[in-house]
Parts: C-alpha cells; sequence; structure tokens
C-alpha cells in the first residue's frame, strides 16, 4: 500500500524536485484537513508511480508554509518538476484532485 510523503524543511525541495507532487497543508486541528486525509491516502495509491502525494503539518513546519504563502488550510498545492503549477484551497472531492494530477501529468 502506497503512503503520502511527510515533508519536513530537510525533504521539501528534494521531492518536489523531480515530476509531479501534490501537497497538501494540514493541520491536527482542522475540521477539513481531516476530513480529506483519507482521500489523500487513497490518492497516494492511486498515483503511486505516477506522482508523488505529499503533506505538509502547517504546526510543525511553519517555514514552509510562510514560503508558499499558506493563509487557509487546507491548501493543495501542484508542483511539476520543482515549479508550483496550480493550487486549491479547502476540501475538495477525490475526482477534483485526480482531475487536477492528470491534467499536469
Amino acid at each position: 500500500m502506497a503512503k503520502y510523503v511527510e515533508l519536513t524543511n530537510d525533504n521539501f525541495d528534494e521531492t518536489i524536485a523531480e515530476g509531479v507532487t501534490m501537497v497538501d497543508f494540514w493541520a491536527p486541528w482542522c475540521g477539513p484537513c481531516r476530513m480529506i486525509a483519507p482521500v489523500i491516502e487513497e490518492l497516494a495509491e492511486d498515483f503511486e508511480g505516477k506522482a508523488t502525494i505529499a503533506k505538509v503539518n502547517t504546526d510543525e513546519q511553519q517555514e514552509i508554509a510562510v514560503k508558499y504563502g499558506i493563509r487557509s488550510i487546507p491548501s493543495i498545492l501542484f508542483f511539476k518538476d520543482g515549479e508550483m503549477v496550480d493550487q486549491m484551497v479547502g476540501a475538495a472531492s477525490k475526482d477534483a484532485f485526480a482531475d487536477k494530477l492528470n491534467a499536469i501529468l
């Protein structure tokens, strides 16, 4: 079973550097974040080998959140070869996230 990648200051840049990466900015106290957590896990499985699905805990990794101007969570950023190419704010359906990923791939 594929699992999403937990991102920190130490591995963020190297993780997003190549290919397509979807990054979920979240926090444990955020209701909508907890609501989409199972969707993120399903996407990690569905896109295994095609895209990297990752999460950033904004409480623990504030530097990354500030760098990308995260003001509300959940915020989902999409990267291709290290460049941010799209973003979504708020909870959305699995299909909405998958459609964004497929459009970037």
